[in-house]
C-alpha cells in the first residue's frame, strides 16, 4: 500500500524513455478511466432505484434523503482524510481495495430493508467510495504537467459522466424488470471483477518504473501558486483561495447531486414518468455532461490561459437559469425535459471538474490529494444538504421550494468562485 520508491536504475536513453511514457500514460488513464467509472456503478444506482424503493418500502423523501446524506457524510470525510493519505499510498492497491470493499457493502444494502441499516450500509459505502478519488488526483499530477492538466483532467474526469450515466440505464432497466435490489447485486458483481483489472492495469510514479519526472520530460516547470513544493496538508488548509474554492465547491455539488439523485423521482412524481423513461432522460445529463467538462477543461487550458475562475463563474451563472428552464417546463413535453436537464449536466460538470484541477494547482503535486480532498469534504457537505436538505424542502414546500433552493444555490456558488481568481496567468 506504500508509494512506490524510485527505481535504483533509472532509464536514460530518450527514444526508451519516449517510448515508455507514451505506453505508461495511455494504460494509466485507461486504467483510472474504468475504475472510476465502476465506483459510481456502487454509488448512483441508488438514484436508479428509489422510486421503486419509496414504493416497496413506503419511506417519506425526507428519509430516502437522509441515506442519500449518510453517503455523502462518510464520503466527505473519507475523501479528506484519504486525501492525506492517497499522497504517501500506491494508486494501484489503494483504488482496487476502495472498489472491492464498496462492492460488498452493496451486496448488504440490497439484502436490507430497515431505514438504519439502509443508512449504515450506505454510509459505510461512503467511506470505501472515498478511496476512488484520492489515487486518481496523484496519478494525474504525477502523468500529466501542469500546462496540459486541464485538458486530461477533463478526460479522465468523464468517467464520472459515462459511469453515472451507465449505471442509471442499467439501474433503471434491473429495477423495472428484477426489482430495486438487483440494482445493487449486479453492480456489486461488476465492481468486484474491475477491483482486480486495477490491480492488473496501474502503478504508482513514472520515477517508480525508471522515468523522470513528468516536469523533466516536457520541460514544464511547475508554476508556483502560493504552495512550496514540499507542502503540506497544513499549508493547504492556510491558502485563502483554497477555502474560497472549497465553498465555492460546496454549492456545486449540492445542485450536482441535487439534480442527480432527485431528477427521476422529481420526472415520475410531477411528469409521471416511467421509472425507465425517467432514468434514460436523467443519463442525457451525465452523457451531455461529457461535453462539458471537456468544453471546461479546454476553455481552461486554451482561452483563459490557466484562470479557472473565470470558467467557472460563467458555467454556475449559467446553470441558475437553466436549471428554473427545467423547472417551468410543463408536463408532457418528455424531449424538453431531456435537453433541459442534458443542460444543466453540460454546466455543472464543467466546474465540477475543474475545481479539482484548481486544488491541484493551488496544492501543488506533493498535495494534490490533500487539496483535492479539501475541497471534496466541503463539496460533500453540500451533498449531504442535497440528500436530507431536499427531501425536507421538497416534502414541506414541494418541488417549486427544491428548484428555488438548487437556483440560489447555483447564484451563490458563481459568486465565490470570483474570490478564487488567479492574479496571473499560469504558466503555460
Amino acid at each position: 500500500m506504500k508509494a512506490q520508491p524510485a527505481a535504483a536504475h533509472p532509464l536514460t536513453d530518450s527514444a526508451e524513455i519516449e517510448k515508455s511514457y507514451a505506453y505508461w500514460r495511455v494504460r494509466t488513464m485507461m486504467g483510472m478511466f474504468v475504475g472510476y467509472a465502476v465506483f459510481y456503478f456502487c454509488r448512483k444506482n441508488l438514484s436508479a432505484a428509489t422510486p421503486a424503493l419509496i414504493a416497496d418500502l413506503g419511506y417519506s423523501k425526507t428519509q430516502i434523503g437522509t441515506i442519500w446524506s449518510c453517503l455523502y457524510l462518510t464520503y466527505g470525510v473519507s475523501k479528506m482524510f484519504n486525501g492525506v493519505l492517497g499522497d504517501r499510498a500506491n494508486p494501484r492497491y489503494f483504488m482496487a481495495i476502495g472498489l472491492l470493499l464498496s462492492a460488498v457493502t452493496n451486496i448488504l444494502f440490497g439484502m436490507s430493508s430497515s431505514l438504519a441499516m439502509l443508512g449504515f450500509f450506505w454510509a459505510l459505502n461512503g467511506w470505501f467510495q472515498g478511496m476512488g478519488w484520492p489515487p486518481c488526483a496523484r496519478l494525474l499530477t504525477h502523468w500529466y504537467s501542469q500546462n496540459e492538466r486541464g485538458t486530461y483532467w477533463g478526460i479522465w474526469n468523464t468517467a464520472h459522466q459515462i459511469g453515472g450515466g451507465l449505471i442509471l440505464v442499467l439501474g433503471g432497466y434491473l429495477t423495472e424488470q428484477f426489482g430495486w435490489r438487483s440494482s445493487f447485486y449486479v453492480p456489486s458483481v461488476i465492481a468486484i471483477v474491475t477491483s482486480f483489472f486495477l490491480i492488473e492495469r496501474l502503478r504508482d510514479t513514472p520515477e517508480s518504473l525508471g522515468l523522470p519526472s513528468i516536469e523533466k520530460f516536457r520541460n514544464d516547470s511547475q508554476a508556483s501558486s502560493g504552495s512550496s513544493s514540499k507542502a503540506s496538508f497544513r499549508a493547504v488548509v492556510r491558502n485563502r483561495k483554497i477555502w474560497f474554492l472549497s465553498l465555492a465547491n460546496f454549492f456545486v455539488y449540492l445542485v450536482r447531486f441535487g439534480a442527480m439523485d432527485w431528477a427521476p423521482t422529481f420526472l415520475v412524481d410531477v411528469k409521471h414518468s416511467t421509472i425507465g423513461g425517467a432514468t434514460l432522460k436523467a443519463a442525457g445529463f451525465e452523457f451531455v455532461g461529457i461535453a462539458g467538462a471537456l468544453g471546461a477543461g479546454w476553455l481552461s487550458d486554451r482561452v483563459f490561459k490557466g484562470r479557472r475562475a473565470w470558467v467557472n463563474f460563467i458555467y454556475m451563472f449559467l446553470l441558475a437559469f437553466v436549471i428554473g428552464e427545467f423547472w417551468m417546463i410543463p408536463e408532457g413535453y418528455p424531449v424538453l425535459d431531456a435537453l433541459a436537464l442534458s443542460a444543466v449536466g453540460f454546466l455543472v460538470y464543467g466546474p465540477q471538474m475543474l475545481v479539482g484541477v484548481a486544488a491541484a494547482d493551488l496544492g501543488g503535486k506533493e498535495a494534490a490529494a490533500s487539496a483535492t480532498g479539501f475541497t471534496g469534504l466541503f463539496g460533500y457537505l453540500g451533498s449531504i444538504v442535497s440528500g436530507i436538505g431536499t427531501g425536507w424542502v421538497v416534502d414541506h414546500w414541494g418541488w417549486s421550494g427544491g428548484f428555488i433552493f438548487f437556483i440560489a444555490s447555483a447564484l451563490i456558488g458563481a459568486g465565490l468562485f470570483i474570490f478564487t481568481r488567479e492574479q496571473q496567468p499560469q504558466a503555460a
